[in-house]
Parts: C-alpha cells; structure tokens; sequence
C-alpha cells in the first residue's frame, strides 16, 4: 500500500511495450464499486476470495505487467501463483518512507481509514513486517525511492 505499484506498473509496461492491468480497477470495474466500499459492506474476506479469482483470470493475459494489491501476494498461496505464472517484482520501502505517503490518501484506504496519524506508522511496520516474509519471494526487489524504472526494465527485459 502506497508503494506506486500502479503509477510504476503503468511506466514499467510502457517501456516494456506490454499491456498493463491493475487488479484494483479491474475489481472496481467488474463490480461497479469501490474496494473501499466493497470492505465497509462485504469485509475483507470476501475481498480476498474475489481478488484470488481476479488473479487466477490473469494466468490468460499475455505480454502485460499486473499491479496487485499490497495484499494479494499474502493471501491463500497467492504468491506462488504469481512466481508460477510470471515474474514477481516487490517494491520494497521502509515503514517511515509508505508512512509519509499514506498519511495525505489515508480515507481512500479502507485498511487505514480510521486510524490515527500517529499509530499510522506503527500499523504499517507491523503488516510490512508480515507481508515481507511473502513480498521477499518475488523475483526482482525495487527500490522505487532509489532505483530508475529504465533499470528494471532492462533487468526483467
């Protein structure tokens, strides 16, 4: 979350001359609401199950970069079927640098929307933490605050 994964997946697949898909408009799409309301009405479970179909779709989709969720990959063997299907890209950040992005779109995050600004960067070290031993698995590691996207895409090109 607040990574730039569609915002670098949209460059990434440009300069690779593929297709680009991102999960969360994909569900917004098909469902005609958003995730953040889909949470407050359905909870996340039921979001999980239905992102796990939206990822199995992708197994279809050729020469195109996917921007998942920040949570998929940590979700039923997600992350297995992404490394099995294609090449998994994690952009790692510290919890303080996804802190000072979250804090100004946090009503947009259905994860974080009621939480205070000072237990913001706390929640996030402590799922970051979590989600790490799944995000660790991908193939190539990124630094988007570091590193240039023309580099990535010679490394995965």
């Amino acid at each position: 979350m607040g990574s730039g994964k569609s915002a670098l997946g949209k460059q990434l697949a440009n300069l690779l001359h593929s297709n680009f898909v991102d999960m969360d408009e994909l569900f917004e799409q098909r469902y005609h609401l958003s995730i953040y309301d889909f949470f407050g009405k359905y909870g996340e479970d039921n979001f999980r199950k239905i992102e796990r179909e939206l990822l199995i779709e992708t197994i279809n989709l050729e020469n195109t970069v996917i921007s998942t969720g920040g949570g998929t990959p940590c979700f039923y063997d997600n992350m297995s079927f992404i490394r099995d299907n294609g090449i998994s890209v994690y952009l790692r950040m510290t919890s303080g640098e996804l802190t000072q992005r979250l804090k100004t779109v946090k009503k947009k995050r259905p994860l974080i929307k009621e939480m205070p600004a000072e237990s913001l960067e706390e929640w996030i070290s402590v799922q970051l933490t979590y989600r790490e031993t799944y995000y660790l698995q991908a193939n190539f590691i990124f630094y988007p605050l570091t590193e240039d996207i023309r580099d990535l895409a010679l490394r995965l090109g």
